[in-house]
């Protein structure tokens, strides 16, 4: 998975420059659930939300949840101060 690409994706107003892969990896481990580390990691991957659903033992409309409150957590300002140098 390419943290930089699916990020810029979902971030709004982004300013500075993004981490390496790495501490990016590192970052989304710390802050997010996961249950939402999972979903977020899965469908930017293009797995199909009814297999990960099952996978973490639930059904897709908390997939699609979970995969929202990913999406509101990346646009936190708290949150992308730790993903910029």
């Amino acid at each position: 998975m390419n943290y930089t690409q699916s990020l810029t994706n979902h971030i709004e107003k982004l300013v500075g420059t993004l981490k390496s892969e790495e501490e990016l990896k590192e970052v989304l481990k710390r802050k997010f659930t996961k249950k939402e580390l999972k979903v977020f990691t899965g469908i930017e991957c293009g797995v199909d939300k009814k297999t990960i659903a099952t996978h973490i033992k639930t059904d897709e409309q908390r997939v699609e949840e979970l995969y929202n409150n990913c999406c509101k957590k990346l646009n936190q300002e708290l949150f992308k101060k730790e993903l910029v140098d």
